[in-house]
């Protein structure tokens, strides 16, 4: 089994399939719920920009938001154990694409207005945005890696609409200069960030570049399991960081688990 730079086995594949399949099939057999658990966090926070800002709508970007997750569970309601079942449940191999994005247009519709949000996923897998976009998950899409080039002017004005920024697991992967061209981006709009990281990944490179254009972090009480390890050697390999980085695993990623860290950013004002 393939391992990307971090030691971590690489699960690139899954992103960039024409519908969610492999990714809910892949990522059930490791227990992967981290955007479960991030849910009612994303909630408040939206609920705490929306009156400290006034703003009833706010638009929120998702940071490689892949198939619109994070979208899926925090506007339209729906549950990590329904999304399982819906991709990689009985039955699911058989249906076509059209069938399965006709399904999440129900789950859409069946909302109603009740979360007053607008979600933009911003992510370098053009097949991933495709599908959420056209199953209804994302109100917009930014298909962009500002890891490695800057944004566009079209990319930049729909960062520029942006109130809230979050991310459930990418960054590490994604790092400061991404976070930096989205601050660059929203100009005299900073908007409010809210990012959970493996403990594998230090925080302090983005939250120096948050520092310098005046916001403040704080790190939440509380751990997050992300995933199990796939692998003997995944879980070595992390255990290996850990320790370089002086961070005590015992009883938490000892024990078989990613485990994941909430920060909030927020602007000084």
């Amino acid at each position: 089994m393939r391992v990307d730079t971090t030691g971590k086995i690489s699960l690139d594949h899954i992103y960039t399939r024409p519908d969610p399949r492999a990714y809910f099939s892949t990522l059930r057999d490791l227990d992967y719920n981290i955007p479960e658990l991030a849910k009612p966090h994303f909630q408040r926070f939206i609920a705490e920009y929306r009156e400290a800002r006034g703003v009833p709508v706010p638009t929120v970007l998702d940071i490689g938001c892949s198939y619109g997750i994070n979208a899926a569970l925090v506007k339209h309601g729906a549950t990590m154990a329904e999304l399982y079942d819906r991709y990689s449940g009985p039955g699911a191999h058989r249906c076509t694409r059209a069938e399965l994005l006709n399904r999440d247009r129900e789950l859409v519709d069946s909302g109603g207005s009740a979360n007053r949000v607008r979600f933009l996923g911003l992510d370098a897998s053009d097949s991933a945005l495709s599908y959420a976009l056209e199953a209804g998950f994302l109100d917009g899409a930014v298909h962009a890696d500002l890891e490695n080039a800057e944004p566009t002017d079209e990319q930049r004005a729909r960062l520029a609409a942006t109130d809230l920024v979050i991310s459930t697991g990418c960054l590490g992967y994604v790092t400061e200069r991404t976070i930096s061209r989205i601050v660059e981006a929203a100009g005299r709009r900073p908007p409010w960030m809210a990012h959970f990281i493996l403990r594998m990944f230090p925080f302090d490179p983005i939250a120096d570049v948050l520092a310098a254009a005046g916001y403040e972090t704080v790190r939440r009480d509380g751990l997050f399991r992300q995933r199990r390890f796939a692998t003997a050697e995944e879980q070595a390999s992390v255990l290996d960081r850990l320790s370089d980085a002086g961070v005590d695993a015992g009883g938490l990623e000892t024990e078989g688990w990613y485990y994941a860290q909430l920060y909030l950013s927020r602007p000084r004002d």
